[in-house]
């Protein structure tokens, strides 16, 4: 399969309706918040960055790889799947088993979000769900590592089976993708490192980068200190990262690959008044960086185009409602321009 000519991105792992709630503020233990409004949309990493890699409509062929409930929900996910052209073949609905969801509570007045996860039909994912004999996809995505009950699980020599499955996939000929749950938890450092030799794209968040390595993270004048970031990419490449480390951040992102090739991008400087909510928002740079990827785009417009779509999810509660076409993701850029995070760094360099 590895001499095959490859097309397309097919994406696996956590498959999750989110029901988005939007509250008056966030209440301590035993106090109460107001839900002002209520919606459902697509959660997880592959659903999310699938459906906005079909939302740019860059004709690029979709592929969904997971298990879902025979409920409502899963229903759900499989009719909007068919309206958006993704491939759901290796999708599968598991009788007697309920989907996964998630309430986001997402306070109004700052977008800050908290989530009540159900693991649901995706904590049974295992190796035997994925055929990669089967598809034609240049670029395979897995995510989240660390919600993935089977596919988190590390054998007596301390191989997790999520890095058994990426090892397949890279056999098959594809680019590999993973993305991380921020999970509070002393996980990161059992069960990440066995999968990064097979990882040609690590997409994670200063958080989950701080978890991963143990190394701190100082700030700067208008975000993370750049020097600590790209300090604390080193760490993860000398874990055994097989490509590039992108760490995202709300004012940017830096993309560090193993030749010390290194990129830096500052996000979407966005008015207050058009961000709605920041569900989605790393899933929505994810998809502009993979279709970037597969485009052929230079590392450096990918990343451009990551932070434009990762922008247009922000101007929606949900996910993925608030993107729209490639051009209309690219008019952040031309309409807003980018952040100063780097410009007002003193130790960038």
């Amino acid at each position: 399969m590895k001499n095959i000519r490859r097309n397309g991105i097919i994406a696996g792992g956590n498959w999750i309706v989110d029901y988005v709630k939007m509250i008056d503020v966030y209440p301590g233990e035993e106090a109460l918040a107001n839900i002002n409004a209520v919606g459902i949309s697509n959660g997880g990493a592959p659903y999310s960055v699938l459906k906005a890699i079909s939302k740019l409509e860059m004709d690029i062929p979709l592929a969904g790889i997971g298990r879902v409930g025979d409920d409502e929900s899963g229903q759900y996910i499989l009719d909007d799947c068919a309206v958006l052209g993704i491939d759901t073949a290796q999708l599968r609905s598991i009788p007697g088993d309920n989907t996964s969801y998630t309430d986001v509570m997402t306070v109004a007045g700052t977008g800050k979000r908290t989530f009540f996860h159900f693991r649901g039909a995706n904590s049974s994912l295992t190796i035997s769900d994925f055929d990669f004999q089967s598809t034609r996809a240049a670029i395979f995505h897995l995510g989240y590592l660390l919600l993935l009950d089977q596919l988190d699980t590390v054998n007596s020599h301390g191989i997790s089976e999520a890095a058994q499955v990426l090892a397949s996939a890279r056999e098959a000929g594809m680019l590999t993708s993973v993305d991380i749950v921020s999970e509070q938890s002393d996980r990161y450092g059992t069960i990440i490192p066995s999968a990064l030799p097979f990882i040609d794209i690590l997409f994670i968040n200063e958080f989950e980068a701080q978890r991963l390595t143990g190394e701190p993270l100082s700030l700067a004048e208008n975000g993370p200190d750049p020097h600590c970031l790209r300090n604390i990419a080193d760490k993860i490449i000398e874990m055994g990262a097989a490509g590039w480390v992108i760490i995202h951040f709300p004012q940017g992102v830096i993309a560090l690959h193993k030749d010390q090739t290194f990129f830096s991008q500052p996000g979407i400087r966005m008015p207050s008044n058009l961000i709605k909510g920041t569900v989605g928002a790393g899933d929505a740079f994810a998809a502009g960086v993979l279709a970037g990827f597969h485009e052929n785009y230079p590392v450096d417009q990918a990343l451009e185009l990551g932070v434009c779509v990762a922008a247009a999810s922000l101007t929606d509660s949900s996910a993925s409602l608030g993107i729209k076409r490639l051009s209309d993701c690219l008019s952040f850029r031309d309409n807003y321009g980018f952040s100063d995070w780097i410009k007002r760094s003193t130790c960038f360099q």
